[in-house]
């Protein structure tokens, strides 16, 4: 018997390997989430602009004291001034409304992402990046690349399955997860790549330079605040799990880290709401308007049991529409 007798071939239609990391960076996902993701987070960045990056124009009228970070250098981005600060303001104010809408959500889209990312670009030229952007500017960066059906009001509904949608899902996702695991190798490396962070008293340290009655009272439990050290680096250094669980197990996920955030708020007043927000990316956000027609009785009647992107596709798991979609790739093979 020959060695080439003996080479065992994966069976006809079993999706390669590269088939299934492909598949997996695109799955295919309702453009209804890609539809509420774009008003919600384009409405997140107006009361960004306001409440937590707000000091843009107030650097244009200071230049002398500009600092560009890495990507203003890269690309030669001009020193902020009056002018273009609040040139800035206006074309975000008005292109993220216009994108909030669904309408001409690709053209609002294109600006709002590098407008954006210049106004943080200056807001956070005094050498403080927030690391909880990184989700949020991605994701900017993401939405206008898919392709809408519907417009409007209609937009939020539309059950239509687009890879290209799973793709800017996808990105998000990882940028939301990349911001714990990265934050947990900064702390490895800072300490010189050994576990002394989570068995120090930094939390002890923060609540002492940000005093808040829920912290002041955890500083009487020393061994309180060192479990929680241990729990949040663990929890961050395994953030990437996240992306591989599915259904229940990834809603147990993403609440343990929305109650992590809620914790750092109750102890020290820190919010990370801009990546909170992208935590959405996950929700499964194409499921609203259909479930709230069944609940009215005022199902779509076009919606037939054949169509693509049906009322059969509403209520299904993104994890059972992946593998309907693998199925069909197998019988076309």
């Amino acid at each position: 018997m020959s060695a080439a007798s003996v080479v065992e071939t994966a069976p006809a239609g079993t999706p390669s390997r590269l088939g299934r990391v492909t598949n997996w960076f695109t799955p295919a996902i309702a453009l209804g989430r890609i539809a509420w993701l774009r008003t919600i987070l384009y409405l997140f960045v107006i009361l960004d602009m306001h409440a937590f990056v707000r000091d843009t124009r107030l650097k244009g009228e200071h230049p002398g004291l500009y600092q560009p970070l890495f990507l203003a250098r890269l690309f030669d981005l001009p020193k902020p001034s009056v002018a273009n600060t609040t040139t800035l303001y206006v074309v975000l104010i008005v292109f993220c409304l216009l994108g909030a809408s669904n309408r001409l959500p690709r053209l609002a889209g294109w600006v709002v992402a590098p407008a954006f990312t210049w106004w943080v670009l200056i807001g956070m030229s005094d050498g403080k990046v927030d690391h909880d952007h990184l989700a949020l500017v991605v994701a900017l960066w993401v939405l206008p690349t898919v392709k809408p059906v519907q417009k409007g009001f209609k937009a939020y509904g539309d059950q239509t399955r687009s890879e290209a949608a799973g793709w800017a899902i996808r990105c998000v996702q990882i940028s939301v997860i990349s911001t714990y695991f990265l934050s947990a190798v900064a702390k490895l490396r800072s300490a010189g790549w050994v576990l002394s962070w989570p068995g120090s008293a930094i939390l002890t340290w923060a609540i002492v330079r940000r005093p808040h009655p829920v912290g002041e009272w955890l500083l009487h439990h020393p061994a309180l605040l060192q479990v929680m050290q241990w729990v949040g680096f663990i929890g961050e250094l395994l953030s990437p799990v996240v992306l591989w669980l599915k259904g229940r197990w990834q809603l147990v996920g993403a609440l343990f880290f929305i109650g992590f955030h809620v914790a750092n708020t109750a102890i020290l007043l820190i919010h990370f709401l801009p990546t909170v927000v992208c935590w959405l990316a996950f929700a499964p956000l194409e499921r609203i308007v259909p479930w709230f027609r069944h609940r009215r009785g005022t199902a779509d009647p076009a919606a037939t049991e054949g169509e693509p992107g049906s009322a059969r596709d509403a209520g299904e798991p993104e994890d059972q529409a992946e593998d309907r979609r693998q199925s069909q790739q197998q019988a076309g093979a």
